[in-house]
């Protein structure tokens, strides 16, 4: 109980560190200790550091043969990022889905070539979830 009352007078900064502790703990229980750290590890690099970190799961997104192109809600619900078209758009509607870092402010944006970083992929992410996808010939990560 005293665990539990402390936790609720926290606040600001130390609310997001508790959170932290107790998804790596929430981790270590279901997945084991090198799991929880490396999920510690990649949520570091990824939110903290807004690098692209190796760990990230990945998913292959078909793009179009002749113009290299996917529309961001398509390539979200894709990457299963949201359960379907409509949700990525209410997401997009909401400013909850970002690409490169950056909200995704017209539901009509496409993504192509140019939104690849120099690691030659685009971070796609929603509430803290993410997704890389890349050319049809690169991995996809998320």
């Amino acid at each position: 109980m005293s665990e539990i009352n402390k936790l609720a007078a926290l606040q600001g900064g130390e609310i997001n560190e508790a959170k932290k502790v107790l998804a790596t703990e929430a981790t270590a229980l279901l997945h084991g200790r090198d799991a929880a750290n490396s999920a510690s590890d990649t949520a570091r690099q990824t939110f903290e550091e807004g690098a692209i970190a190796e760990s990230l799961p990945t998913v292959e997104i078909p793009w179009g043969d002749s113009t290299l192109a996917l529309a961001s809600w398509r390539c979200s619900s894709k990457a299963g990022l949201v359960a379907s078209n409509g949700e990525a758009r209410r997401q997009i509607k909401g400013g909850g889905l970002r690409v490169n870092d950056a909200a995704v402010t017209d539901e009509k944006m496409v993504l192509n070539a140019g939104n690849l970083t120099p690691e030659g992929v685009i971070k796609l992410s929603r509430a803290r979830r993410s997704t890389c996808c890349s050319s049809p010939h690169r991995r996809i990560r998320f």
